[in-house]
């Protein structure tokens, strides 16, 4: 069996935390593992990591390399498509280049959901694998506990099972629905919410890509090389209005385990242990008076009197104030944000290279003051500015710097100038991250204003 795991989403739920450029998939919400990176070890559980083939985009690769680092199959979309066709792109990816067969199983994942007992889950991805290799698409049910509104839902038929498993055929996909709808269907007893979890083999969903979407079998005859090059021919459909919604070949199996989306800061407060006032605190946190509420913050520190029911989230450069059950409204912040051009919506203030990092401190009409951390044995191109100088100083690690034709080590309390339109190149040679404070002076400190000539990443030239 080959998993499949979807990371190419830019969701912003969990705006300020999650933007643009640093979707939910990448956070590290619980521990210092990433979503994604919890998604992979859960899946090794079951399989070998020469298994695991992720999906994702050319924005996200480095995230995915630093998350994954033993990682061997990175595909990255030249657009994005929708789920319908990431998944194709991915058979393709098994039967070409991983050489399998069409009776090989795949399963595919979401790349940020919370789910244990993780024995639990193992143990029921094999005995799915029974119900997939007879030519079923299973799909992961999971049993409501409340009207959801944020999830979809899978309508089954009760009186069907297979054998004596737990198998139900699926009878209806459903998006989200109101409050009104999500209670009818949670009386019902016979919806379950929609996972996006499901197993399938490669003959299976070929055949069902072949009477519902011949559109995108047509494009899986090309080679998996020409396949990318088309692959915004590619339509833009999801795989359950694809196949899921049409197939005659779905059963769903409830999966009898916790599991959360985390698709809202409502999740994620139900998701975390909270203390004896029904309160989750994250960092430097005061809470007086205040009950059944979520405080995350990160450096500053966070005071709170008198809330109950809240959710406040706060980052370097945005706060997020809300009460419980209205943070499904979060995508309308983000809107008006991108309305305005507000670069908070897209991006945090510490921004990730393939190198290492970067952080503004600070920043005015003619100058920008960065925090700037390069990790062992990477460096960043050799590059130049035309409109600013620059002036590094280290603060942690040692400095290789290249100005020119001159190249010279720099240590701790030591600094380095780098005049305008004069190429440069900044190394760490050491085995711990280097550290520096950059200081920005010019007319324009944009981060557009750069040339490369050499980059180790492949990143655009000129």
């Amino acid at each position: 069996m080959k998993v499949l795991i979807l990371a190419g989403g830019s969701g912003t739920r969990l705006w300020p935390l999650s933007r643009n450029h640093f979707p939910k998939q990448f956070l590290e919400l619980f521990n210092d593992k990433s979503l994604l990176r919890e998604t992979s070890e859960r899946f090794l559980r079951i399989v070998e990591n020469d298994d695991l083939v992720v999906v994702t985009n050319g924005e996200y690769k480095f995230y995915v390399e630093n998350d994954l680092k033993s990682c061997r199959h990175i595909i990255l979309e030249p657009v994005g498509r929708n789920t319908a066709p990431a998944i194709a792109l991915g058979v393709k990816y098994c039967l070409e280049k991983l050489e399998c067969g069409e009776e090989e199983l795949v399963f595919i994942s979401p790349s940020d959901h919370v789910i244990k007992p993780v024995d639990i889950f193992a143990k029921s991805v094999i005995e799915a694998q029974n119900a997939a290799k007879e030519g079923f698409i299973v799909t992961f049910g999971i049993k409501p506990t409340h009207p959801e509104t944020g999830y979809g839902y899978i309508q089954c038929d009760k009186s069907n099972t297979r054998h004596k498993e737990k198998f139900k055929k699926a009878l209806r996909f459903t998006e989200k629905p109101d409050e009104k709808t999500a209670s009818k269907y949670l009386k019902d007893g016979d919806y379950f919410w929609n996972s996006g979890m499901f197993i399938f083999s490669i003959k299976t969903i070929l055949r069902e890509l072949e009477k519902y979407s011949p559109q995108i079998l047509k494009m899986l005859e090309l080679s998996y090389d020409e396949l990318l090059r088309k692959y915004s021919e590619m339509p833009n459909i999801s795989i359950d209005y694809a196949v899921m919604e049409k197939s005659e070949r779905v059963v769903t199996f409830p999966l009898d385990a916790y599991w959360n989306d985390i698709g809202s800061w409502d999740s994620l407060y139900e998701v975390h242990d909270k203390d004896e006032s029904g309160n989750v605190k994250k960092g430097n946190v005061v809470a007086v008076d205040t009950k059944n509420t979520l405080v995350i913050g990160q450096k500053r520190l966070i005071a709170t009197i008198g809330l109950e029911d809240y959710l406040v989230a706060d980052t370097d450069d945005a706060l997020l104030i809300a009460k419980k059950g209205e943070t499904q409204k979060v995508k309308d912040v983000v809107r008006i944000l991108k309305e305005k051009g507000a670069k908070e919506a897209e991006e945090h203030s510490t921004i990730y290279r393939p190198w290492g990092s970067y952080t503004i401190l600070e920043e005015g009409s003619r100058y920008k003051i960065k925090r700037i951390v390069v990790n062992p044995r990477e460096r960043i191109s050799l590059q130049r500015h035309h409109h600013r100088s620059e002036h590094w100083v280290v603060v942690k690690g040692t400095a290789k710097v290249t100005i020119d034709d001159k190249t010279v080590f720099v240590h701790e309390n030591e600094s380095a100038f780098v005049p305008k339109s004069t190429m440069h190149r900044l190394e760490n040679p050491g085995k711990i991250p280097l550290e520096i404070i950059e200081v920005q002076n010019g007319e324009y400190v944009g981060e557009d204003d750069i040339q490369r000539f050499e980059d180790d990443y492949g990143r655009k030239q000129g």
